[in-house]
């Protein structure tokens, strides 16, 4: 294997001096009802008062209009949009109406692009296609256009960390398309110059995240008493990103002045390795199992072998971020596991209370 070697690094200064210079007029967030897309859209939705918020989803398994709180429905402020990303009259028709662009819509889950890659390919690149032949034709009032890639697109490091020349790798029909999306808004800014940044995201975790992802089959794991399930030895070893530091990073992105960002690709990760075994033992220590015995840590847990498609190395490197944006992540891992616990808490709480309260409501009926 020929060893990497990699260009001086040129960082520009920070953009904290430099912002645009008014809040943005108005806002598109597609796959806003997702687990990413809903916390980004309630952080920015304080952010910036005065803007226009629109969020197109299709709502599949993976999207809920409960992840949207009930006082930001019922803004006139706030426009929702039931369609597909593939749609391209509704997407054009949306895109026409907003000064930035924040792309999320996508199949993100590994294990299922395995056994459905045909409509992992269509929606994340097809769908990136529509976003952003859509941003092309109305460049001139589009101010900034922002597409969430993944860390998934490098595949296992090659390096200690991983920065953003890192060879892209990706080691699953997922990862594939996603880093044939990130290579499709590249071209586009190659060719057409488009105002657009790209972002690569660390395994990103916090509240609203769908039940398949670790982090959360975990914590309900733990509240509900049952085993967790770990493929393989556990050993994989991977960088956690509090899903609120992406919702600030993306806040200095819009902000900051074209010449600082666009075109530009950064790394968004919290820089520290995690291995799943350490994860599980953390959430059993914050909320130990419910039982008589004392929490040992090898009974509650269920070993099964290695997943298709698994990455196991992967450490972000956010020196560029932090160079140009001044941004860093400030939710440490262990703070970020407790408000995601906290979060699951309430939510399993409020289940239980739906449901019994749907059953009084049937038997008062009956």
């Amino acid at each position: 294997m020929k060893r990497l070697v990699k260009p001086k690094k040129k960082f520009a200064r920070p953009a904290s001096a430099r912002k645009i210079a008014e809040e943005p007029k108005s806002i598109l967030i597609t796959g806003g009802a997702g687990f990413v897309g809903s916390n980004v859209l309630r952080y920015l939705w304080k952010r910036y008062p005065r803007s226009q918020f629109h969020v197109l989803d299709a709502l599949t398994y993976a999207g809920d209009l409960r992840n949207i709180p009930d006082e930001i429905h019922s803004d006139p402020r706030f426009h929702f949009w039931y369609g597909d990303v593939r749609n391209a009259k509704l997407v054009e028709a949306i895109v026409a109406q907003c000064d930035i662009v924040i792309h999320f819509a996508a199949e993100t889950h590994v294990a299922r692009s395995i056994h459905d890659d045909i409509n992992f390919f269509s929606t994340d690149v097809i769908g990136t296609q529509v976003v952003t032949s859509a941003v092309l034709q109305h460049k001139g009032s589009v101010k900034r256009f922002i597409h969430t890639s993944t860390s998934e697109v490098y595949g296992t490091a090659r390096t200690e960390t991983m920065d953003e020349m890192h060879p892209l790798e990706p080691q699953s029909p997922y990862a594939a398309a996603k880093t044939g999306a990130d290579r499709l808004v590249y071209s586009y800014i190659t060719t057409h110059a488009i105002p657009a940044v790209i972002i690569r995201p660390f395994n990103l975790y916090g509240p609203n995240q769908h039940l398949e992802k670790l982090i959360p089959r975990f914590i309900t794991s733990a509240l509900l008493g049952e085993s967790m399930t770990i493929h393989g030895s556990g050993e994989s070893r991977r960088d956690f990103t509090y899903v609120e530091d992406l919702a600030r990073a993306i806040e200095l992105i819009i902000e900051a002045p074209g010449e600082k960002v666009n075109g530009e690709v950064f790394n968004i990760a919290n820089s520290r390795a995690t291995s799943v075994l350490e994860i599980a033992d953390m959430i059993l220590k914050i909320r130990p199992v419910k039982t008589k015995k004392k929490a040992v840590f090898t009974e509650y847990t269920l070993n099964i072998g290695d997943r298709p498609g698994q990455v196991f190395k992967h450490i972000g490197n956010t020196d560029k971020i932090r160079s140009v944006l001044g941004w860093k992540p400030r939710v440490s891992f262990e703070e970020g596991i407790k408000k995601t616990i906290a979060w699951y808490e309430g939510f399993i709480i409020e289940a239980k209370s739906s449901r019994v309260r749907l059953r009084r409501r049937v038997q008062s009926a009956g």
